[in-house]
């Protein structure tokens, strides 16, 4: 093993979500001694480059062998081959699953693994796949552990996929808290100037289909006064979006500004965070609005029910569905009072709970220990 460690990335694609970027707050925390190769399953979706800090010893793979495609001896023999010159891998979510596959069958030379699953994409929004949690079941036998950030998660894993409670790991999702309690800048996002009275409803997220903005749309389009919804992401939903809120009427009170890096630079222009997912675990961009103050409007879904202050349930749904999204908007929108006591709430919990010390602390333990070595960076 070289004296700085080099650890590989396998990632079912690399623009900027949840997991991506607590991969590389992880690496910019660890900065020099440790050294990183990444591969996007999706050669072209790399745009969470952007946010590795200058100074980050890191590149992106050339020609590795591909992440998905039919089960082949052939291509899980090629990823072994290509793993075993790095000191540690580490592997995210399905898109990723081969090579902790190919690890069990042509383990021999392999460098320690461990797995992150941090949710699920719309295929499997609705209910898991019983195929592929038989495959999971099997690959995930040769992972020195597999990490969660959610509770939801962790059951799951000890129960459906059958792993032993030593290999599983729950890790919550840590952020700089600190910064999110800064003012934002007035014109951090592109186009968008408050008017007088309006209240804003803001979300952070990929415009994917497991976001399922359109049923905000339709909830946002039964909401009474003055208000103005800003979705700040990118990606293949942005006309779906859009239609759904011609559809309702709001299409002028609707602002898609596209990918913004840096959430605590403008999160806190927001009155009020929203979420719509069909499918979440334990959201980092939660995390990032309560750490600036704001009440969660949203869906049942993963943690988020627990994961928010005492004081933000009543506004948590009961179920998911736009009548009950569009009545939890309701309450805060009618009540700027009710907003400020939930906001300081989230605020302070967040500040108790959700700093990025621990988390960083806890992979930096756990990467040492499946490397064999007594401590990482940072």
């Amino acid at each position: 093993m070289s004296q700085r460690p080099h650890i590989l990335h396998l990632h079912s694609s690399f623009d900027l979500g949840g997991k991506e970027a607590r991969a590389i707050r992880l690496m910019n925390a660890w900065g020099d001694p440790v050294r990183h190769t990444i591969v996007s399953g999706v050669p072209n979706a790399l745009g969470a480059r952007d946010a590795i800090a200058a100074g980050v010893p890191y590149e992106i793979a050339q020609d590795p062998p591909p992440l998905t495609g039919r089960p082949s001896v052939a291509r899980y023999e090629a990823i072994a081959r290509y793993m075993r010159r790095f000191d540690l891998v580490l592997t995210y979510n399905w898109g990723a699953i081969d090579g902790v596959m190919a690890r069990r069958v042509f383990g021999k030379g392999v460098p320690p693994l461990v797995h992150h699953e941090d949710g699920f994409n719309e295929d499997e929004a609705g209910g898991l796949k019983a195929e592929r949690n038989a495959y999971r079941r099997l690959a995930l036998g040769a992972a020195h552990a597999l990490v969660v950030p959610s509770r939801t998660l962790e059951g799951i894993a000890l129960g459906v996929w059958k792993q032993p409670p030593a290999r599983v790991h729950r890790i919550v999702n840590g952020i700089a808290v600190d910064r999110y309690a800064a003012k934002s800048e007035p014109r951090a996002i592109p186009g968008f100037r408050r008017k007088p009275g309006e209240v804003v409803i803001g979300s952070l997220a990929g415009l994917r289909a497991v976001k399922d903005f359109p049923m905000l749309m339709r909830a946002a389009g039964g909401l009474s006064g003055k208000f103005r919804l800003v979705i700040v992401g990118e990606g293949p939903e942005r006309a779906n979006i859009e239609q759904a809120a011609r559809a309702m009427g709001i299409a002028d009170r609707l602002h898609l500004p596209g990918f913004l890096a840096e959430p605590s630079r403008y999160i806190g222009l927001f009155d009020i965070f929203v979420l719509s997912s069909r499918s979440e675990q334990f959201p980092i961009s939660v995390v990032e609005a309560m750490a600036s103050g704001l009440p969660i409007a949203a869906p049942p879904v993963g943690d988020v029910p627990t994961m928010v202050s005492d004081a933000n349930q009543p506004v948590i749904c009961s179920h998911y569905g736009e009548v009950y999204l569009r009545d939890a908007l309701q309450k805060l929108v009618n009540d700027a009072d009710l907003r400020r006591t939930i906001g300081a709430a989230n605020q302070a919990k967040a500040q108790a709970e959700y700093g990025e010390e621990k988390m960083i602390s806890a992979y930096a333990g756990l990467y040492a220990a499946a490397m064999g070595k007594p401590g990482m960076g940072g």
